[in-house]
């Protein structure tokens, strides 16, 4: 090993031509030289930076356990996004490809600063690469995988894409999916969308979920301050978007692939505000008080968006008002902080976020607000 640079033999095998995938061996120690971990979180502008979610000490502390042990066998190896400064120099002779890898040296940076960055990301064994770095069998033998990134967008990619046996927590899927442009499978790419709007109503200041909405890059503060999870939002807008009857629906045109946005904005904007202004004492606080900021509660007064807004012109400077006057038509039945559903035979408190519950007090809303507004 040189200074500032390591040097392993290696593979290079070509699944992709302009990707190419390196096997190697790192040792244990070596790998906090390599790589880092890029830790999901927002910038001071509110950007998205990194992807993996937090440590999780209990695991790290049992694979270290392991590590640490007597007769180790550790086959689960990293996957590493290498920087572009890697150099590979393939053997020689005709003994150095078999067709379908090629034998060689692989040299890569390390950091010579004990607490500066590396010049490698974690895209897969975060938890395993921090035991790895405490284990005290040092010169263990790791097996890495590893890819020259060009961009933060195809580390994201690649991180979804690997973590599909063992999901991800849904939240960190949620708020990664936006910053990537070829999403991994047509179950996620569903998701895009909503994810992106759910982002624009945290981040915006004219939103009523401004600041609310928690999310996988929250800080702990921001966690205690968020009510609503991201996963109901984003459930409750791609329904509206992909339902024909969904008010969501006409503003994408699937033909030309184009979204109105601002069209968008302006509908969840109008009708969040105006469920805010009309529960007033049920807004922003947690779940455990208000059952409006649950995942029942988002649910079904999403559902509930699709009559409400038809009958609003949010082109209109008034038409929070509008939507105000026709959510008046279900006020009086709604208990989300005390009292009871009498039409559901439900304490407010013992109201839950499961599919029964959502579909139940959906129907509820509907039809009273049906009734009372042909009564009007």
């Amino acid at each position: 090993m040189t200074e500032g640079w390591i040097e392993r033999r290696a593979l290079r095998i070509l699944q992709n031509e302009d990707m190419p995938l390196y096997l190697f061996a790192l040792a244990a120690e070596e790998v906090d030289l390599v790589a880092d971990v890029a830790r999901i979180g927002r910038d001071e502008a509110g950007k998205l930076i990194g992807y993996q979610r937090p440590e999780k000490r209990k695991h790290v502390k049992q694979i270290q356990d392991y590590l640490d042990s007597a007769n180790v066998l550790f086959p689960n190896g990293l996957i590493l996004a290498l920087p572009q400064e890697v150099r590979f120099k393939s053997s020689r002779g005709p003994g150095a490809s078999d067709g379908l890898a090629v034998s060689g040296t692989l040299e890569m940076p390390i950091s010579s600063v004990a607490e500066g960055p590396r010049p490698a990301w974690i895209v897969d064994g975060q938890q395993r690469s921090l035991a790895l770095a405490k284990t005290k069998n040092t010169r263990l033998p790791v097996p890495v995988a590893g890819f020259v990134a060009v961009n933060l967008e195809l580390q994201r990619e690649q991180f979804l894409r690997v973590n599909t046996v063992q999901p991800l927590p849904s939240n960190l899927v949620t708020e990664l999916l936006p910053e990537i442009a070829r999403v991994p499978s047509s179950r996620m790419s569903t998701r895009k969308l909503p994810s992106a709007l759910v982002d624009m109503l945290n981040q915006d200041a004219d939103s009523p979920f401004y600041q609310l909405i928690r999310r996988a890059s929250s800080t702990a503060e921001g966690k205690r301050a968020a009510v609503v999870t991201d996963t109901s939002l984003v459930e409750a807008l791609k329904e509206s978007l992909e339902s024909p009857s969904g008010v969501l629906f006409p503003y994408r045109n699937i033909a030309a692939g184009t979204t109105d946005t601002a069209g968008i904005r302006a509908v969840l904007i109008t009708y969040w505000s105006a469920v805010r202004n009309t529960f007033p004492d049920a807004w922003a606080k947690p779940t455990t008080q208000s059952r409006l900021m649950g995942g029942v509660g988002i649910r079904a007064m999403g559902r509930l968006m699709e009559r409400v807004m038809a009958h609003v012109d949010v082109s209109n400077p008034a038409c929070v008002k509008q939507a105000e006057e026709e959510l008046a038509l279900v006020a009086d039945v709604c208990s989300w902080t005390k009292g009871s559903w009498s039409e559901l035979g439900l304490p407010w408190d013992e109201l839950q976020n499961t599919p029964r519950h959502i579909s139940a007090l959906s129907n509820f809303l509907a039809r009273t607000y049906v009734t009372q507004r042909a009564a009007r």
